[in-house]
């Protein structure tokens, strides 16, 4: 496996759990990432400073997980030409919703995707990551591939399975009938 091509930031370790998700995915995939804890509000340059970094580094896309508040994935996307994908996290009495609105309005010109709640957001994000990347690296093409045919794969397997209990379960109650 190469260097990282995903940077996987959250505004707080206690966002750990839930980002983690992402790695995960990306993981599954083969893909390499790093995971720094960078907030908009307390380490503004510190942000900066990794953004403008990460590009030399062999950094792709970016994944910006964050609550309440949440200016991370914004903040980010208005300091990086790379892709920046938003994960709001549930770190408030609102549940994530302020979070979210947070992370998916976002002004012209500052374009972040953005993810549901929490840990599968997180998921997801990590998913996403892995379908920008396939768009200029064939391995990544052929992983994510492998991956939605396992999840299809999985899904007509509970199809069959369910189409034959209601086919068992019709016979034994025409049997009584």
């Amino acid at each position: 496996m190469a260097g990282p091509q995903v940077g996987i930031l959250m505004g707080s370790a206690s966002d750990r759990p839930a980002m983690e998700e992402a790695g995960k995915a990306l993981d599954g995939l083969g893909i390499g990432w790093e995971m720094r804890v960078l907030s908009a509000h307390r380490t503004p340059g510190a942000v900066r400073k990794y953004l403008r970094e990460a590009p030399r580094r062999g950094i792709r896309v970016v994944i910006a997980g964050a609550g309440m508040a949440a200016h991370l994935a914004g903040a980010s996307a208005a300091e990086t030409d790379l892709p920046v994908i938003g994960v709001p996290l549930d770190s408030s009495s609102l549940g994530g919703l302020d979070a979210l609105l947070s992370t998916v309005q976002m002004p012209p010109g500052i374009p972040v995707a953005t993810m549901g709640i929490g840990a599968t957001g997180a998921r997801n994000a990590g998913l996403f990551a892995a379908r920008i990347l396939a768009l200029g690296d064939a391995r990544a093409a052929r992983a994510y591939r492998r991956f939605a045919e396992a999840q299809s794969g999985k899904a007509l397997a509970a199809d069959r399975a369910l189409r034959k209990e209601r086919a068992a379960a019709k016979k034994r109650t025409s049997l009584k009938g």
